[in-house]
């Protein structure tokens, strides 16, 4: 296996030019067109994920020649190298990011009897564009010490009664925006546009951060009620996580909106790239991720959610309890993404 992780941490957009002279070296274009190889763009940044793709060469004799890096740098690596791409396959961490893939046209459609059956049809592309494979719910985290009352529903967070006590990643940020985006296909500009100004308002200071930074705020009393993906707070019950550990305990959650739409849900997910020299091989590795095993991997190693129904869930989100998931057609969050920004731009929301 062959892995090349990018630049785009320290060098931004400038990681797409340097990636081009570190695959030459590394020899993917070459190879390419070479039985019995798959290679892979992809924007997950998980150690546990080295078991997927060693199980899958195991099996199959395939060797992965893996590219790592954010998925913007990726899509307009794959775009500009266009049909001299040595990708096969793209993935990501967010539905949004995969329609802008498949809008963008670098996205060949599959058509596949073991992934349309074990995908369920709102987790994935109606034309087979792109598929997803791990879960991964918004929750309303808090202090249970401080919080008597916490939110239940995503648009409570907006309410003055918690002015000064909220945390969010800043909004540019992929999970802001499809939540904005579910907001958007649920309630209309108008409401989203309220929404997001009052959850501004609210705000304990300005977003900073990732999911496990909200979940540390809280720790330091900095902030009293967060938003964080469910799989950060599973690894923090799960192993030692730096800023969390031995402080789990202070923390209560809600899934949000129980009683009306569900808990927003987003994905991880796959597409095989348009000019993919080994597609073949590409959707074979797909089926892969729809198995059991596969699925187990994404659980056990990194507390997402499998897609595929009777998949066991792991012990550290067994502990978080029961809910309902959003069922809207993830395609909603890149169709309304441009309109998202523009409303958080609107109300000044950084």
């Amino acid at each position: 296996m062959r892995v090349i992780r990018g630049e785009s941490t320290r060098r931004g957009l400038l990681a797409g030019a340097v990636g081009a002279a570190l695959i030459a070296t590394a020899g993917l274009p070459g190879q390419a067109q070479a039985e019995g190889e798959l290679n892979i763009y992809s924007s997950r940044h998980y150690d546990t994920d080295e078991r997927l793709y060693s199980d899958f060469e195991e099996q199959t004799g395939i060797t992965i020649n893996r590219i790592e890096d954010s998925a913007d740098v990726l899509l307009e690596r794959i775009s500009s190298e266009g049909a001299n791409s040595p990708a096969d396959l793209l993935i990501t961490v967010d539905a949004g990011r995969l329609w802008r893939a498949e809008d963008m046209g670098l996205l060949a459609p599959v058509e596949n009897d073991v992934l349309s059956e074990r995908i369920p049809a709102n987790l994935r592309d109606d034309e087979g564009h792109w598929f997803g494979f791990s879960q991964r719910v918004r929750t309303i985290f808090y202090n249970s010490d401080e919080v008597e009352n916490p939110p239940q529903t995503y648009e409570a967070l907006a309410d003055p009664q918690y002015e000064g006590m909220v945390c969010t990643r800043t909004s540019s940020n992929i999970y802001m925006l499809s939540l904005m985006a579910a907001m958007i296909e649920h309630k209309g500009e108008e409401a989203a546009e309220a929404w997001a100004a009052g959850v501004w308002n609210n705000r304990a200071r300005d977003p900073q951060g990732g999911d496990t930074d909200q979940l540390r705020a809280v720790v330091s009393g900095e902030c009293q009620i967060v938003l964080a993906n469910d799989y950060y707070f599973g690894r923090a019950l799960r192993k030692d996580v730096d800023g969390l550990t031995g402080s789990t305990d202070m923390f209560g959650w809600v899934f949000p909106n129980q009683a009306t739409t569900g808990a927003h849900a987003n994905i991880s997910g796959a597409g095989v790239v348009a000019t993919a020299p080994n597609r073949e091989n590409a959707i074979a590795f797909l089926e892969y991720l729809a198995s059991d095993q596969a699925q187990l991997y994404f659980a056990e190693g990194n507390d997402e959610r499998p897609v595929v129904a009777g998949v066991e869930l792991p012990d550290s989100l067994k502990q978080m309890g029961e809910f309902e998931k959003d069922e809207i057609t993830l395609t909603s969050y890149g169709a309304n993404q441009a309109l998202a920004q523009q409303i958080y731009d609107r109300v000044g929301f950084e």
